[in-house]
């Protein structure tokens, strides 16, 4: 197979991989001859189209022509303009519930209660990693919070350290991380709560076995009011230092709590956990024009399955919405919900107007280089990540996750910022989808699914799994089987890629000024 039409109403196909000019093409019985190279991944037009007439894939229009084109001519991001503009107003529709199912996937799914390995936590949350972590409320203490994780690690693996003599040896080795940010303090409003939500959910994620918090003592980000918006927490396994209040050496006291608080962590024991527990975000980054037909419908056939197993999932990138979040909108359980997510979109719409940038100021060089030609054809393949299932949730970004199901979050598309918006939320794991590959991840394990097989090739310490064997001809319920182990060991503590290569990072969203 050389080509692939989506939808049965596009008038576009996609190349699987690489064609000349000349040849020739089969699709639904008719011959197309192709009037120039395309790149894989790209489309093809399958009939004549004038100039302003639309293109459409996904059974959906992704923008228009700019000039007249043939059938076999290759269409690119240079010959397609979007036919997104500013707000809209919304109408809802809800779907029915045949809509919000496939059976043919249902059938796939195991209908027994699936189980992990994780950490049940005191209060009675889950976690899929038991780690130490060091968080700063402000910037200006980076270099305590690195010089912190840098140190604990070395007594960690040091026979004759304080820490090796404290520790039974039979005990597992814990991963020690610092993350360090830029804010906390020259903050105003908006973005100021955005760092303080985003850092308390932050300390308070279930992956952590143990947290120490390292404040300056001046900062905006004061650690006694950033305390006070930690709620009821666990006293024991989450500790404060401020900096200017160390009396001598702040990283040998530093030392010291964080000695204490790996000695706890490292008691912790994995048990049984139901998968109805797992909470997983959906991200995709680097996309490509395979993007939309094998890893990202993989990662939805798994969304659906994850909610019919009671577990919760997570969608964001909500600029990338933009051009089917009508899709979103009628699969809205109620009224209200739909409301919410209206204004989750015009909102971000209105973000982009208001610095003066169009709405549709979307795909990136990457992208286009892949085939994706327009922010619609990039909604209409991103918003596949989260299957059929109804909405049930709709988050403000740093808020955490309240609603079992499909959730919607506040987050814009940039891979850092959404992803660790996403385990914000509360989510255990975010699943990646990449068509150009990346290797950064988040303070959650950030497994990285490829939608092409070359990719996975190239860069084998990259990717966690390959979805490009889709259009190569294994079955996606075969394809899924494999993807469903996969996740379940990853939950269960078997390590993704960035967490071998020591890629954990954070980002906080800056809509503001900084004084």
């Amino acid at each position: 197979m050389k080509t692939i039409k989506i939808n049965p109403a596009d008038n576009v196909a996609v190349a699987i991989e690489a064609l000349k000019a000349g040849e020739t093409i089969e699709i639904e019985g008719q011959s197309i001859t192709l009037n120039s190279d395309v790149p894989a991944g790209h489309k093809i037009l399958l009939t004549d189209l004038a100039e302003g007439e639309n293109i459409i894939k996904y059974g959906y229009p992704i923008g228009h022509l700019k000039e007249n084109h043939k059938k076999g001519d290759w269409i690119s991001h240079d010959h397609i303009k979007t036919n997104l503009s500013g707000l809209l107003n919304y109408e809802y529709k809800p779907v029915g519930k045949a809509e919000l199912t496939n059976p043919a996937y249902e059938e796939w799914f195991p209908k027994e209660q699936l189980m992990f390995q994780g950490y049940r936590r005191k209060n009675g949350e889950v976690g899929i990693r038991n780690e130490v972590w060091i968080v700063p409320t402000v910037g200006c203490v980076n270099g305590i919070v690195n010089q912190l994780a840098g140190k604990l690690q070395h007594e960690l693996f040091n026979p004759e350290s304080e820490l090796s003599k404290m520790l039974p040896t039979s005990v597992e080795r814990l991963r020690i991380v610092a993350y360090p940010h830029n804010y906390g303090c020259s903050q105003l409003s908006d973005d100021h709560e955005n760092t303080r939500k985003v850092l308390r959910d932050l300390v308070l994620h279930p992956n952590a076995g143990a947290v120490l918090v390292v404040g300056l003592g001046c900062e905006n980000n004061q650690p006694d009011k950033f305390e006070e918006l930690l709620g009821n927490y666990d006293k024991e396994r989450i500790r404060f230092m401020v900096s200017q209040k160390v009396e001598g050496d702040e990283v040998e006291e530093g030392m010291k709590i964080l000695r204490e608080l790996y000695s706890i962590a490292a008691q912790d024991k994995r048990e049984a956990i139901p998968l109805s527990e797992l909470k997983v975000g959906l991200k995709c980054g680097g996309s490509d024009g395979f993007s939309g037909i094998t890893a990202n419908p993989l990662l939805g056939v798994f969304s659906d399955f994850i909610v019919s197993q009671g577990g919760t999932t997570v969608l964001t990138e909500v600029p990338e919405m933009f051009g089917a979040e009508t899709i979103l909108m009628n699969r809205c359980e109620t009224p209200e919900l739909f409301q919410e997510t209206v204004s989750l979109v015009n909102d971000f719409k209105q973000y982009f107007l208001s610095h003066g940038e169009p709405v549709g100021e979307n795909p990136s060089p990457g992208n286009k280089a892949g085939g994706i030609s327009t922010l619609e054809e990039k909604a209409l393949g991103c918003t596949q990540k989260c299957g059929k299932s109804a909405v049930k949730g709709v988050l403000p970004y740093g808020e955490r996750l309240k609603e079992k199901g499909l959730n919607l979050l506040s987050a814009p598309g940039n891979d850092l910022v959404a992803s660790t918006a996403l385990a914000a939320s509360g989510c255990h794991i975010v699943l990646f989808t990449t068509g150009r590959g990346t290797p950064f991840g988040t303070f959650v394990p950030t497994m990285k699914v490829s939608t092409n097989s070359a990719l996975a090739q190239n860069k084998p310490t990259w990717i966690d799994f390959n979805a490009g064997t889709i259009v190569e001809g294994e079955p996606m319920v075969e394809v899924f089987k494999r993807f469903m182990q996969k996740v379940i060991a990853i939950a269960s503590g078997e390590p993704t890629w960035n967490e071998k290569k020591n890629y954990q990072e954070i980002a906080i969203f800056k809509t503001g000024v900084t004084l």
